[in-house]
């Protein structure tokens, strides 16, 4: 695929307001005297790691991801800017590994962006099977390679008990009919196993009480998204990884993230609160330095992208991007 065919068919979300925070963290880094380095966690097919290369030509971007076609389609995007873009394939729970790893004496994180769950590439890709409108192999794997130690929807149907199907699709899809879905999979597995998409849209169609499908949208798409966060753990990940980020980023340097649901968002939100809120005890007359907060939050509760946007990308419309930025002794920035 050419590279302008991968960023024809890509739009990143939040693209200016995210480069906007990111790279007045470049400048404080520089400022500091030191080389700023990005970390793209969620490079997917580089739209954001292009934007932060072409808005600053000094700036090294290391790009995460752990889909190997990701990879490669953002390394023929970003082809034309050479070294300054280093991708890793890797899990992004390991930003902080992988700053420790990869940066150079004089080098320190100046952002880390995060844009979570799935991604247009696999969205749209039928083989990967990550969409209910498309018939494909049930897979849903983030990383399909054949080294890959996660394992497939269709694996998962095939060995999961009722109880703690039923608690998934309650939790990562919200799905109110978890119960009947559940059970109605789990009785047709008895008869032959699952091994397409539209044959488990079929299931939870049937599984779904009629009155309840005129709005909302296909009944299987919390099923799907129940499923896929299952496989590729993307809660447990994400819990890691937000104290990872912040632990990897240097004073002035900035974290931003983009959730799309309310679970991920919670994750987000939660994990933030805890550096930017002071953690002294009630009543304290005198706060410890060890108190202190170490970060500042750049947002006020979480931002929406606006209804132009939203028109030029729908898949924006569920966006909500939060930021930080570690404290320093000295100076605070603009946000």
């Amino acid at each position: 695929m050419a590279q302008r065919e991968t960023a024809d068919r890509h739009v990143p979300v939040m693209r200016d307001r995210c480069i906007r925070l990111l790279s007045l963290g470049v400048d404080n880094i520089r400022a500091a005297g030191h080389r700023p380095v990005v970390i793209d966690a969620t490079l997917g097919m580089g739209g954001h790691a292009e934007a932060m290369l072409a808005a600053d030509a000094e700036v090294l971007v290391l790009g995460l991801d752990r889909d190997p076609e990701a990879h490669a389609l953002a390394a023929q995007r970003l082809r034309s800017y050479g070294d300054r873009f280093r991708g890793i394939h890797t899990v992004y729970d390991r930003v902080d590994e992988v700053a420790a790893e990869e940066l150079a004496e004089d080098q320190r994180v100046a952002g880390v962006l995060l844009d979570l769950g799935v991604s247009s590439l696999q969205l749209d890709e039928a083989s990967r099977g990550f969409a209910y409108s498309y018939d494909a192999p049930l897979d849903m794997r983030m990383d399909a390679s054949e080294d890959s130690p996660d394992e497939s929807v269709a694996e998962l149907l095939a060995r999961i008990e009722v109880g703690e199907l039923k608690r998934i699709l309650r939790e990562y899809g919200e799905e109110r009919f978890a119960g009947r879905i559940a059970s109605s999979i789990v009785a047709r597995r008895e008869d032959r196993p699952f091994t397409t998409t539209a044959d488990l849209a079929s299931v939870v169609d049937k599984a779904v009480p009629a009155a309840s499908k005129r709005t909302g949208g296909h009944p299987a798409k919390r099923t799907f998204q129940a499923l896929r966060i299952a496989v590729n753990a993307e809660l447990e990940v994400l819990q890691r990884t937000i104290p990872n980020a912040l632990d990897a980023v240097a004073p002035g340097g900035r974290i931003v993230a983009m959730s799309y649901h309310s679970l991920e968002d919670r994750i987000v939100k939660q994990a933030f609160a805890r550096r930017t809120k002071s953690s002294a005890p009630a009543g304290l007359p005198v706060e410890l330095e060890e108190h202190k907060p170490t970060f500042r939050s750049l947002t006020r509760g979480a931002e929406l992208p606006d209804e132009s946007e939203i028109a030029e990308n729908p898949r924006a419309a569920s966006a909500k991007l939060r930021a930080v930025e570690k404290l320093t002794d000295s100076r605070r920035t603009a946000v």
